[in-house]
């Protein structure tokens, strides 16, 4: 970049902090980090022809949501082919190509996922990217370069079974990545000194601001953790909750410092219970949710050490399989005071609202879908959007779990579409294996 331009870019970023995320979907859960907006009039009944306001051809498949803010829609890509991963920009009102960068060769490490699986990540000033196999690369929203490295090159080999999935956070001009990895090795990768951690940058010089280790009691797969952190504000103290080991934390922003943790959903310390939901907070409780069928635990927020022995410090918690209100990948969704948790799994998919306080089931909807949901529920203007393996995109009421719509967004033969859908700008942004659609009302 000229001098001129560096020096317009700082000015511009030192505003960043008064930037709202309003109306924009920066991060992969959107405004709230719970999966809600407040954006009205968004349709119901669309297809890949009906109420398409543009469409365009995805270079290869990626589970990263499409990230958008003012004029652009963020999205990461792979080219199986070619192993390629690349960075992209879409004109939001047009779907025309801005800019497109390759950030990395390789494409995946098994078969059930890729490197482009996590979401981009924007603050209005600059958007992250990252990749399974470690590479993160940030650029001026214009598409100029900033800086990039290697997460493995620089803080040693991920130690994960599966291909390694978590998406970079920005808040209040810091950038944060979890690792939250074996300590062991595994397959061959990462060694036997293996530590999990929290790691934070300078989103526009990619310089380290601090790296807290997060250790854990969980034993071999329980370590691995495919979720992303967030932001939490409660009682006027600000922290960063992570979940996985077997356990949730909250963090310092500033330092990474513990402030308290509660576990466990694993008391026998299964070893195979590696963790993929996010954690997802509202009414003044934090989800945190055990896979396989195991229940969702309601934390009370607000706690300070290790509480994880007290049982005043959980709210609820369901039954898991004997309730059905279990996620075993997706990310539960807080939206109009209430939680909506998909288990996307098994014969009968279930949607269920939970009220946050108590953990009674207002009501359960099965989606009777054939295929797995992988992405995570997203709520606006009354109704909840969710997209399965498929393609199919189901819209729910939110008052009362009733199936309004079905749209068959992916091609013949699509499987293990993961996206999950954004919302913004009165448009809905929906990420199927080949295609980016914008959908709104015509």
């Amino acid at each position: 970049m000229k001098m001129s331009k560096v020096l317009l870019f700082v000015g511009l970023f030192s505003l960043s902090s008064v930037v709202l995320q309003s109306g924009e979907w920066g991060n992969w859960r959107g405004p709230n980090y719970d999966g809600s907006t407040d954006e009205k009039n968004l349709p119901t009944n669309f297809s890949k022809t009906k109420n398409v306001i543009w469409s365009v051809k995805m270079d290869g498949p990626s589970a990263g949501t499409p990230i958008v803010w003012g004029e652009n829609v963020f999205v990461s890509s792979s080219n199986p082919s070619q192993k390629r991963l690349s960075a992209n920009c879409y004109d939001r009102k047009t779907g025309a190509l801005k800019w497109s960068h390759q950030v990395a060769k390789g494409h995946n490490q098994d078969n059930r996922s890729n490197y482009a699986s996590p979401s981009p990540v924007t603050n209005g000033e600059v958007v992250t990217f990252f990749y399974g196999g470690g590479e993160l690369a940030t650029f001026t929203v214009d598409g100029d370069k900033l800086w990039d490295l290697n997460m493995q090159e620089k803080h040693g080999q991920f130690a994960f079974l599966w291909t390694f999935s978590t998406s970079p956070l920005i808040h209040n001009d810091t950038l944060y990545m979890q690792v939250l990895q074996r300590d062991t090795k595994v397959s061959g990768k990462g060694s036997d000194d293996n530590r999990s951690y929290l790691l934070a940058l300078d989103p526009k010089t990619g310089k380290q601001l601090w790296k807290t280790y997060r250790p854990a009691k969980a034993r071999s797969e329980s370590l691995e953790a495919f979720s992303t952190p967030i932001p939490f504000s409660h009682d006027g103290r600000d922290e960063i909750v992570i979940v996985g080991g077997d356990c949730l934390t909250g963090h310092d922003p500033k330092t990474g410092n513990e402030i308290w943790r509660w576990g466990t959903w694993n008391p026998s310390r299964i070893t195979h219970w590696r963790l993929v939901p996010s954690p997802v907070a509202g009414k003044g409780v934090i989800l945190a949710c055990g896979p396989k069928r195991a229940p969702v635990f309601a934390i009370k927020a607000g706690a300070k050490g290790d509480v994880s022995s007290e049982s005043e410090s959980i709210a609820w918690n369901s039954e898991g399989s004997r309730d059905g209100v279990t996620s075993d990948v997706s990310t539960p969704l807080f939206y109009r005071d209430n939680f909506y948790v998909l288990y996307g799994e098994g014969r009968d998919k279930m949607l269920s609202c939970v009220d946050p306080k108590s953990g009674r089931i207002n009501w359960a909807t099965n989606l009777n879908s054939r295929s797995l949901f992988r992405g995570s529920p997203t709520g606006a203007d009354g109704k909840i959007y969710v997209q399965n393996h498929a393609g199919l995109v189901h819209v729910v009421d939110a008052n009362n779990g009733k199936v309004l719509h079905k749209a068959e967004m992916g091609e013949k033969g699509d499987d293990q579409t993961r996206a999950s859908i954004a919302v913004a700008h009165g448009k809905l942004f929906i990420r199927t294996n080949s295609r980016l659609y914008c959908i709104g009302k015509s």
